[in-house]
């Protein structure tokens, strides 16, 4: 059960825009919540300067070199900053089992697409809204999903619709859908404090 005023952590890969607009949002008095932590696997990654100079917490936790530390490593800063739900903000690596295992059902990803039909390995970014247009499909959108062991295949929570235009390029249904996704973030997290939305119980925690 999470507690009232969402303890919120961050991982990033590059420039976290999403834990930028709530960040903002709960200074603004917009979303009631207390951003704890924001974690990158990119030491060069824009978010960790931005979240330094926003005075949050932030650590570069590389992961390739040892997957299976990294994890480990992850999931003990989470838990030791009081994070109950971590939001996905450009994050580019798979979780691992220890981070899935304290945090199951607690991690949010916001994809730019409909899933799952447009999600799976190596499906973000440009690459997705290419995939929509080539497939001639009448409408986009933006999901934010449960992360679990595969990527983009965690439950659903929240969408929002996109219509693909008529000479829509990938370009320009980027450009629309980009710009929907931090404010959306911002909503559903508000919708989750408030408790209009609800996420599966129980968390499983090691």
């Amino acid at each position: 059960m999470i507690s009232q005023g969402l303890k919120l952590g961050f991982l990033a890969s590059a420039n976290g825009s999403s834990a930028r607009a709530i960040v903002n949002a709960i200074r603004a008095g917009q979303l009631t919540a207390d951003a704890r932590l924001l974690v990158s696997n990119n030491r060069k990654a824009v978010a960790l300067e931005w979240a330094r100079e926003a005075g949050l917490a932030a650590l570069c936790i590389p992961t390739q070199a040892d997957p299976e530390g990294s994890d480990e490593a992850l999931a003990a800063e989470m838990a030791a900053h009081g994070v109950e739900l971590i939001v996905m903000s450009g994050y580019l690596r798979r979780l691992g089992p220890a981070t899935l295992r304290r945090y199951r059902g607690r991690v949010l990803n916001i994809h730019p697409g409909p899933l799952p039909a447009f999600g799976g390995h190596g499906m973000y970014g440009r690459r997705v809204h290419e995939a929509v247009i080539a497939a001639g499909v009448p409408e986009s959108g933006v999901c934010i999903h449960l992360v679990d062991e595969e990527y983009d295949r965690g439950p659903v929570i929240a969408r929002r619709s996109v219509e693909v235009l008529a000479g829509d390029t990938a370009e320009t249904l980027e450009a629309r859908v980009t710009a929907l996704e931090p404010a959306f973030f911002v909503e559903t997290l508000r919708r989750i404090e408030a408790g209009e939305l609800t996420l599966p119980e129980p968390a499983v925690n090691g």
